[in-house]
């Protein structure tokens, strides 16, 4: 198991290192404890939280209702709750990680 997934009851908390502003809106492998995702949005006014809920939502395939920001509304590292019932593996082949 990774550090940075849980998947319990229907919901997986991902830990999350973000670094906005990039070419295009991709996982790039794992930063210390976290997931690393590049996100194409600049960190202005809450657009790359908002693009990074988005991003998360169509890869798990569920509605942005469903993904949520627990922690670091103003920092790179944070933590969302997706709303599925994926497996630990599932979640791994979404983000391209064996």
């Amino acid at each position: 198991m990774k550090p940075w997934l849980r998947c319990h009851d229907g919901r997986v908390r991902l830990t999350l290192h973000v670094q906005p502003g990039a070419k295009k809106t991709e996982p790039a492998g794992e930063h210390g404890d976290c997931l690393k995702i590049r996100l194409a949005a600049p960190p202005v006014d809450g657009k790359a939280n908002a693009a990074l809920l988005a991003w998360l939502a169509g890869r798990f395939g569920v509605a942005k209702r469903d993904v949520a920001l627990l922690s670091g509304d103003k920092n790179r590292h944070k933590v969302v709750e997706v709303r599925s019932a994926l497996d630990a593996a599932a979640v791994l082949g979404l983000f391209g990680i064996h």
